[in-house]
C-alpha cells in the first residue's frame, strides 16, 4: 500500500479514536494516537490477516500490551473491516462489545489485556507456541514507555531473547509520557535500545509517524533470525490533534463537547492536506 493511502487510513483510525472517547466520556486518547500510524501500518500493510476470518489458523497474532489504548486498536479494527465503524461510537457503554480494554470476543482481537506489563508475556508464549508448533505465524506486541517500568516486561525481553524467537515483534511507543508526567521524571526506562539489546534483541529506533521507517523497520524485523526484534518508535503523544499533543492531561481523559469540535476540524485539516497530495 502507498504511503499516501495509509496516511489516510490513519487520519480515519484517529477520527475513530477521538469520537470514541468523546461518546465514551471516558478513555485513553492520547496515547491512542501516538500509536495510530503503528495500527494502520499493522492492519493494513503488515500482518497476515482476514477481517472475514478473524480465527483462522495462520494469522499474524497482535497483543496489545498497553491496553488502555483499545480506542486506537478499536478504530484500526473497524476501519479494516472487523466490525462496522459507527460501533466505535458505542465505546465504554452499557451492553457494547466494545469495552475499555480489549477482549478477546471482540473480533480480531487475539488476547484481552490491560494489566500493564502481562501482554508481552502473552505474546511472548504465543510466539514460542509457533515455533514448537512448527508455524510460521508472527506475533506483535505494542508496549507503552511508561509500562515498561514494570519488571515483568524484562522478565518477557529475557525469556524471549534467550529463545531466539525470531518470529516475535516488540514495539515500544516511546512518546515520552505516562499518566503522571514525562517518563524519565517518574521512573526512568531509558536507555531502552541498550536494554534491549542486552537481552538479546535486534533493535531498530524510528520516527513512529513516517511511513517508510516504519515499513523500514518492519521489514528488517521479518530479515532478522535468530533473535527478536524490538522497534522503538519516536512518537507524539496526542499527535494530529493540536491541543492533545505532548501533554500527559490527554493521558486518560475525553474530550468534551467543543474539545471535540476543535478536535475533528484540526483531523479535517489533515484531510485537506493529503487530499492536495494525491
Amino acid at each position: 500500500m502507498d504511503n499516501l493511502q495509509l496516511k489516510k487510513y490513519a487520519n480515519e483510525v484517529r477520527k475513530g479514536i477521538v469520537t470514541s472517547t468523546h461518546s465514551a466520556k471516558a478513555g485513553h486518547p492520547g496515547g491512542s494516537l501516538s500509536a495510530a500510524d503503528v495500527f494502520t501500518f499493522l492492519y493494513f500493510e503488515e500482518m497476515n490477516i482476514d477481517p472475514k476470518d478473524p480465527a483462522k489458523e495462520d494469522r499474524d497474532r497482535f497483543v496489545l500490551s498497553k491496553g488502555h489504548t483499545a480506542p486506537g486498536l478499536y478504530a484500526a479494527l473497524a476501519n479494516r473491516g472487523y466490525f462496522p465503524v459507527e460501533d466505535l461510537k458505542t465505546l465504554r457503554k452499557l451492553g457494547s462489545y466494545l469495552q475499555g480494554h480489549p477482549n478477546m470476543h471482540i473480533p480480531g482481537v487475539d488476547m484481552a489485556s490491560g494489566s500493564l506489563g502481562q501482554g508481552i508475556s502473552a505474546a511472548a508464549g504465543m510466539a514460542l507456541g509457533a515455533k514448537l508448533d512448527n508455524k510460521d505465524f508472527r506475533v506483535y506486541t505494542l508496549l507503552g514507555d511508561g509500562e515498561i517500568e514494570e519488571g515483568q516486561v524484562w522478565e518477557a525481553a529475557m525469556f524471549a531473547g534467550f529463545r531466539k524467537l525470531d518470529n516475535f515483534v516488540v514495539i515500544v511507543d516511546n512518546n515520552g509520557l505516562q499518566i503522571d508526567g514525562p517518563v524519565d521524571q517518574v521512573c526512568s526506562p531509558y536507555p531502552i535500545a541498550d536494554k534491549f539489546k542486552a537481552f538479546n534483541f535486534n533493535v531498530v529506533e524510528i520516527d513512529a509517524h513516517d511511513f517508510d521507517q516504519i515499513r523500514s523497520a518492519f521489514k528488517n524485523a521479518r530479515e532478522t533470525k535468530g533473535m527478536p526484534t524490538c522497534i522503538i518508535l519516536k512518537s507524539i503523544k496526542g499527535k494530529g490533534v493540536s491541543f492533545m499533543e505532548n501533554s500527559c492531561e490527554w493521558h486518560g481523559k475525553a474530550p468534551n463537547d467543543d474539545e471535540y469540535a476543535v478536535a475533528m476540524a484540526d483531523l479535517a485539516k489533515i484531510d485537506e492536506e493529503l487530499a492536495k497530495e494525491g
